[in-house]
């Protein structure tokens, strides 16, 4: 359990309204120092305005945020933004054009003396890799050496929080996976608490320590990349992270399912008794291809993905499942291939309605 005064982040319970439209309802989150979080959810759900309020550029209507276990909002209290030693990274980078880059990064370090400012942005400049670009512009970089610039100007005055909102939404998905990593590589060099705003789970799994998903305005589930995946609390998790399909299934025993895949063993939703109706999730890491199973699929639809194919499987029973299947394996459509159901996970929902 995490010592409560080594949080560096406490968001307790806030409600943020605009008008008469509630945005955020009681949403509660923690993060400890030097830790990185996310908030991850569809658009619209509210990520980007949990962000504004914890930077100050909103004010809850109720709740508080408390940096370093000091309140800076509330319903009367609301510290300004550049009071916050708070640093942010915005979607479009807003690098100052006729800036060159170690003027961009030393815009922060006001009140530094020269030598110091020297010093940080030389330092800076290595852990991004870039110690020969200093004299360069924004227009002579490519997106990235631009995203890495940003990224040091607000990390320079060295901020409590730096928070990132959609920083690498401009980027194709290869490059945006790979910043992420970097990002993390270099926050984690400085040992700086971070949060990153995100609609793509795999810049969150790539870069953050702990994630809460979100949806409408609250968080559906603050836990591990590994745990979200394999341990939805809800639906909405479960179709959120990560891909797969629902299969209906009825509880026969204790910890057993009977579906048209078979009986699965594992946990079953808590007062789930025998004859009981489920919903069983099947993800593509489940279906295991293997030309010397018994069992077979239909392949119907194929994917490449590089080092894989995902196929949508129909079974005899005519119900259809994603399976990841290495790319050496190349089937056709309509071939009939061997799999096996491995298990280590089993995600089982109450029937809804």
């Amino acid at each position: 359990m995490t010592d409560q005064s080594s949080f560096k982040l406490e968001v307790h319970k806030i409600d943020v309204c605009y008008g008469n439209k509630q945005i955020i309802t009681e949403l509660s989150f923690s993060l400890a120092d030097g830790k990185i979080g996310c908030l991850l959810g569809p658009s619209g759900c509210g990520k980007t305005t949990v962000l504004r309020t914890i930077a100050g550029f909103e004010q809850p209507t109720s709740g508080q945020v408390a940096i370093n276990q000091q309140v800076v909002s509330d319903q009367k209290v609301h510290l300004p933004p550049e009071k916050r030693q708070i640093g942010m990274v915005f979607q479009d980078f807003a690098l100052f054009p006729n800036m060159s880059v170690q003027d961009n990064i030393r815009f922060g370090l006001k009140g530094w003396s020269k030598k110091e400012q020297q010093d940080r942005i030389s330092e800076l400049l290595a852990m991004i890799g870039m110690p020969t670009l200093a004299r360069a512009y924004p227009h002579q970089l490519s997106g990235g050496q631009q995203q890495r610039v940003a990224l040091a100007r607000a990390m320079a005055p060295r901020p409590s929080i730096l928070l990132l909102d959609e920083p690498f939404s401009s980027m194709d998905l290869e490059l945006r996976e790979q910043l992420a990593r970097e990002v993390r590589y270099i926050l984690k060099q400085e040992n700086i608490t971070a949060i990153l705003v995100t609609h793509d789970q795999h810049e969150a799994f790539a870069m953050a320590d702990e994630i809460c998903v979100m949806n409408e305005g609250q968080i559906q589930q603050h836990d591990s990349a590994y745990n979200l995946y394999h341990k939805p609390v809800n639906r909405f998790v479960a179709d959120f992270i990560g891909e797969g399909v629902i299969v209906p299934g009825m509880v026969v025993g204790g910890n057993t399912v009977n579906t048209e895949l078979g009986n699965i063993h594992g946990m079953v939703p808590v007062g789930c008794k025998p004859g009981c109706s489920v919903d069983v999730l099947i993800r593509p890491d489940d279906i295991i291809h293997n030309d010397e199973a018994s069992e077979t699929a239909v392949v119907v639809e194929s994917a490449f993905r590089g080092s894989e194919f995902l196929y949508t499987l129909r079974m005899p029973s005519g119900i259809e499942v994603l399976s990841l299947v290495p790319s050496h394996h190349n089937h056709k459509i309509n071939e009939t291939i061997g799999i096996q159901l491995e298990f280590d996970h089993l995600v089982v929902f109450p029937r809804s309605g």
